[in-house]
């Protein structure tokens, strides 16, 4: 007593740290991937008869301890009508080192759909361009055609003319008529010029309208392309994603008051589960993706797109269509910025918390 009286609050320290630790590497040892009730813990490790006992540790009561793993972030915890139930949180190096490594992977990922992004979008400019380049050509080589035709036809006609100028001479020194000759000439001369002009115009339109429809469409298929291959590589079986708001439709919960209440996902468990924070009550769930829905926000929210060609970009919802269950959206930010989803499918976006 008197060492105590010396320095309390180290005595207390003390005692609490190692009930701390002992409580926790019980949850470690028996409870490591379980959701368990803590006074159900706490019974266990109280059996050890060299347990430190609570009422020697600066916690008062087993719900003041528990509140204080949940703030310290050591354990997930929940109040329920049953008691408060807890989650062990594995903090060990390997774990550690795998989640780093899995982040690490999903960087890699991001990096080279970007870049195979640039790469697609390098290859439409390049597309576009040539599309545009090639109408000038097109058009110089039928313009040197057509004027080739148009000097052999002008040739042809001056023979004519000259052959019809020769055996009519007599015809026309005698009758004084020479300047009526050489005037029929150039008569046919202007005719032909203005059918060759005419010809020429009607040519450059076709040509500018061909070579226009063909580049357009070769520069839509590309585009097409390019949506089949972003679809195929992001469609995935898995939408769960953290930080949007989704809606939880287990039968299961009804009864604790759960279903069809609104959460945020915190957590995404191996693909397919979610760790989901109720807005109301503030308690912590795992709920399988197959019992979570996705939710619509109000026209000009914010959402996320989930699954599909532009999985994991951020858009703004501009409409939606009830009758087809789909909605319009617009990319902000990231490679797509700007782009628009004129029919994207419900499932597909989900609201950012």
């Amino acid at each position: 007593m008197q060492i105590f009286g010396q320095n309390p609050d180290r005595i207390v320290e003390g005692y609490s740290e190692e009930f701390e630790a002992g409580f926790l590497e019980l949850m470690r040892r028996s409870h490591r991937f379980s959701r368990i009730a803590a006074t159900v813990v706490y019974n266990e490790y109280i059996h050890d008869r060299h347990h430190v006992h609570m009422n020697s540790t600066r916690w008062a009561t087993l719900t003041e301890f528990v509140k204080y793993l949940g703030r310290t972030g050591k354990c997930k915890v929940e109040e329920t009508p049953k008691g408060w139930f807890i989650t062990y949180i594995d903090r060990d190096s390997e774990t550690l080192f795998k989640e780093k490594m899995k982040n690490k992977r999903i960087k890699l990922d991001m990096v080279d759909e970007e870049r195979q992004e640039r790469e697609i979008q390098k290859q439409i400019e390049i597309a576009a361009s040539s599309s545009v380049s090639s109408t000038n050509p097109l058009s110089n080589s039928e313009d040197n055609t057509t004027r080739e035709l148009n000097l052999e036809a002008a040739a042809a006609v001056g023979k004519v003319g000259f052959a019809l100028g020769s055996s009519y001479k007599d015809n026309v020194t005698s009758n004084g008529s020479g300047n009526n000759g050489s005037s029929s000439t150039r008569l046919v001369f202007e005719e032909l010029d203005k059918d060759n002009n005419n010809n020429n115009n009607n040519n450059r339109k076709i040509d500018k309208n061909g070579s226009k429809v063909s580049g357009n469409s070769a520069l839509e298929e590309l585009m097409r392309e390019e949506e089949k291959v972003k679809e195929k590589m992001n469609r995935k079986d898995y939408w769960l994603c953290e930080g949007i708001i989704v809606k939880v439709m287990s039968k299961a919960l009804a009864d604790k008051g759960y279903n069809k209440q609104k959460g945020v996902v915190r957590k995404v468990i191996d693909k397919y589960v979610g760790e989901i924070e109720m807005l109301e009550k503030k308690h912590v769930l795992r709920v399988d993706q197959d019992e979570l829905e996705t939710v619509i926000p109000q026209i000009g929210g914010l959402v996320r797109i989930v699954n599909g060609a532009y999985r994991g970009s951020n858009a703004r919802l501009l409409g939606v269509d009830t009758d087809k269950f789909c909605a319009q959206v617009k990319i902000e930010k990231g490679v797509y910025d700007g782009r628009v989803l004129n029919a994207i499918d419900y499932e597909d976006i989900c609201k950012l918390a």
